[in-house]
């Protein structure tokens, strides 16, 4: 059910540093053509620091490791184009769908391929109420339990950020800062939470990725990266955004896998596309952090 692009093979057989993408954020993070922009802008951007970049996607129900700028402008394009976690993924292989991939189904796909590591705009979470609706993102337990490590922007602004630090500090997921002592808020680079480590560059990032791997300590890693200061939004106005989507939201009943692009596109319309343009530079930001870390983790390895 997997198909590695001959390019991200011949790099993984010849130990060039790989990174891998997402999907959910070309089919349902962003509209069109933002959306391929962006993906084929940040591919961009890890070739730039020497490192191969691997989209990941589902055509068909085969799960494509390093989509082409075809199968990328398709994906943005095309309708009604799943989201995907470790959950659906049997069903999306069996019935031969499309399928986006969140970061929990990127992570699967990236460990099954090898890739180590993974860039993202920012992860899921413990939603705000989680206590009455018990909406918690499979991508917390992904990274409790499968061997990639995820360099973001921190978690999703609109999600319950300190009871997702204590759901990530219970499954021994480390949250290391990337030249920050704070955990960054997706939008904005400050949450108010500190952080217990930090990384100061990208070789140091790859020694901490090696020395979990050899001492066979399994899960992943969340290295989160805060957002350039000149792209981070005005904390008020981004907090004021974000409560007002969530009323909507609720008078709405919209719940489970749909909250998070619903919220997204409605941030985005109440900041007139503020948001989205900080969306944009912070995985960009990412990708050419990521691509930094890959890179030491394959001289370390060679």
């Amino acid at each position: 059910m997997i198909k590695i692009n001959p390019e991200i093979k011949a790099a993984l057989e010849k130990g060039t540093p790989v990174v891998a993408l997402e999907s959910t954020i070309i089919s349902h993070g962003m509209p069109y053509p933002k959306n391929v922009e962006t993906a084929l802008k940040v591919e961009e951007e890890i070739r730039k620091q020497g490192a191969v970049p691997a989209t990941i996607g589902i055509i068909n129900g085969v799960a494509i490791i390093g989509m082409s700028k075809d199968e990328i402008e398709e994906f943005g394009k095309k309708k009604g184009i799943l989201k995907v976690s470790r959950r659906d993924l049997p069903v999306i292989y069996a019935k031969k769908m499309w399928g986006a991939t969140t970061v929990a189904a990127t992570m699967i796909l990236a460990e099954q391929a090898g890739i180590e590591v993974f860039v993202t705009g920012g992860v899921g979470g413990v939603h705000r109420d989680a206590q009455r609706t018990f909406d918690i993102s499979a991508d917390l337990e992904e990274l409790a339990k499968t061997n990639v490590t995820v360099v973001c922007a921190g978690c999703k602004a609109i999600l319950d950020l300190p009871l997702t630090m204590e759901y990530l500090e219970t499954k021994g997921v480390p949250v290391l800062g990337y030249q920050t002592n704070e955990l960054p808020d997706f939008y904005t680079r400050h949450s108010g939470i500190m952080l217990e480590h930090s990384l100061k560059d990208a070789k140091e990032a790859a020694l901490v990725i090696n020395e979990k791997r050899i001492n066979g300590l399994k899960g992943g890693i969340m290295i989160a990266n805060p957002i350039p200061e000149q792209y981070a939004m005005n904390q008020k106005v981004i907090d004021k955004a974000i409560e007002d989507a969530l009323i909507e939201m609720r008078k709405e009943g919209i719940e489970g896998k749909e909250t998070t692009p619903y919220l997204l596109k409605r941030i985005t319309e109440l900041t007139k596309g503020d948001s989205l343009e900080s969306n944009i530079h912070l995985v960009i930001n990412n990708a050419h952090v990521g691509a930094k870390i890959a890179k030491e983790l394959a001289r370390i390895k060679k």
